[in-house]
């Protein structure tokens, strides 16, 4: 069993390499600033929490005791202004407690540029941390890769809004520049095998996946797997690296800080120049996975369970595609929220009941002449309207139509969750719950919507005004008849 440290183990890669290297079998701690954004990932009770910064020489040298390889996976891309000097002090603190603590390997991932050009200050100093290594005395791993494709990356999140949002857009000439992709998974498997490669071995390996491809290709290719349509786009000559980056925060959530660095490292062509790695690791059975390959599995794991973590942090992540809790809140796909919470002094057994007989004959408490047009739009485009009904009039279980919905979860006496099967450029649900509170219940009502493009975003943004009137109206409809039918009782 080899003794592993993670360093970057609240970022995008640490975050998914943890649980990779335990499944491997390997013995891991990590270290990390703030251990509190790790209290809800999976593997949180697997490993050994050490708290510090790379500046307290004692603390990283406690957290390296007994280490035998070590992950340097950090890099600020919002740094401020001296961030160069500070990322590179950083690392040679870091390479020489490692030799004092005599640990036998850094494995360290930078990013793939080409020889001699002319980087971004952020690529430099990539590259520069990777030197600090291989000139170090402990022997040094450094991984340079290519644009990583998986829910959460931040070039990955850039690709996905820009292309969800505009339907045609004016782009710099960098998006005629060609880069090399990787899925995600890929580059975790290297990263894990690094810890048993040749003992002494110290040396850069370029890595990326099995597609070279120009930047407005990429986006594309993520637009047919999204199920959108092509994306025209102009190379415009006039949009510095700085201008670009305004306007890219403007279009989308990835904030301005990370979309800088993004944008000035796609200056260059980033295309692999060597693949000695192939010498050492093997590609895996199938080999490496194609870009639109990387992007499907990505929007899959959202759509099985994005649900779940984006609502109620309840699913364990199973690949290194899923979301985890500690991924930013820009990361993942748009998710539109309308919640309504209200105590009550009703019973919660009255609240569920109206809960679970909503829909059919007793209709949705709220605006009827909405929710029957509604119906009818969805019937004149060809979808199920609002005819079907419920097969019951009180009782409810998975798979059962209400209307135009169709029950995705229920725990009786708790929750009810409800997928829309209505025709819309888009995916949504509705969950209304209940739970016990002092004197009474507390009903959660919430709607959920995930757009499809720009489409998707306009028609979420012309419900807003009606929202205040049916969901609100809803819960105060609800609320009513739960409290009439405890006072009946009582």
């Amino acid at each position: 069993m080899t003794r592993v440290l993670v360093t970057g183990a609240t970022g995008y890669i640490g975050g998914r390499l943890v649980p990779q290297l335990l499944a491997a079998g390997h013995e891991v701690s990590v270290y990390v600033r703030s251990p509190w954004k790790l209290r809800d990932v999976p593997w949180r009770q697997q490993v050994t929490v050490f708290k510090g910064d790379f500046s307290d020489a004692i603390a990283t040298r406690r957290a390296m005791n007994g280490v035998d390889v070590a992950f340097y996976l950090v890099h600020s891309m919002s740094a401020g202004r001296d961030f160069v000097d500070a990322e590179k002090r950083d690392a040679e603190q870091f390479a020489e407690v490692a030799a004092a603590a005599q640990v036998s390997r850094i494995v360290y991932l930078g990013g793939l540029h080409p020889a001699g050009a002319d980087l971004s200050k952020h690529l430099s100093s990539r590259a520069a941390v990777g030197q600090t290594f291989l000139d170090g005395e402990v022997p040094a791993i450094v991984f340079q890769a290519g644009i990583v494709i998986g829910s959460g990356s931040a070039s990955f999140e850039m690709i996905r809004h820009l292309t969800e949002v505009l339907p045609y857009m004016p782009a710099p000439r960098w998006v005629r520049n060609h880069v090399q992709p990787i899925a995600i998974r890929d580059v975790l498997r290297y990263l894990v095998r690094a810890v048993s490669l040749p003992d002494g071995l110290n040396r850069t390996f370029d890595i990326g996946g099995p597609d070279i491809l120009r930047y407005g290709q990429m986006m594309n290719g993520y637009a047919v797997e999204a199920g959108l349509p092509q994306r025209g786009i102009a190379a415009l000559p006039v949009l510095t690296p700085w201008l670009a980056s305004q306007w890219v925060s403007l279009v989308s959530p990835v904030p301005r800080s990370i979309a800088v660095p993004i944008i000035a490292s796609l200056q260059n062509d980033c295309v692999m120049s060597e693949h000695d790695i192939d010498d050492y690791i093997e590609p895996p059975d199938g080999g490496l996975l194609p870009y639109r390959v990387a992007v499907r599995l990505a929007l899959k794991r959202e759509e099985e369970g994005e649900v779940e973590t984006s609502w109620q942090s309840a699913t364990v992540p199973g690949a290194p595609s899923d979301p985890l809790p500690s991924d930013p809140d820009w990361a993942g796909h748009t998710v539109f929220t309308d919640l309504r919470e209200r105590r009550t002094v009703a019973s919660t057994a009255a609240v569920w009941d109206v809960i679970e007989s909503i829909g059919g004959e007793r209709g949705w408490y709220s605006f009827p002449l909405a929710w029957a047009a509604r119906g009818w739009i969805d019937r004149l485009v060809g979808g199920v309207g609002m005819r079907r009904g419920r097969r019951h009039p009180t009782r409810l279980h998975t798979g059962d139509v209400v209307d135009v919905w169709r029950v995705e979860a229920v725990d009786h006496g708790h929750t009810l969750r409800l997928r829309a099967e209505m025709r819309m450029p888009g995916r949504g649900w509705l969950e209304l719950g209940v739970e016990p509170a002092d004197g009474g219940s507390l009903y959660r009502q919430r709607a959920v919507y995930f757009p499809k493009g720009l489409t998707g975003r306009l028609y979420w943004s012309m419900l807003l005004p009606f929202h205040g009137v049916i969901f609100n109206g809803m819960a105060a409809s609800i609320l009513r008849e739960a409290e009439r039918a405890t006072a009946e009782k009582r």
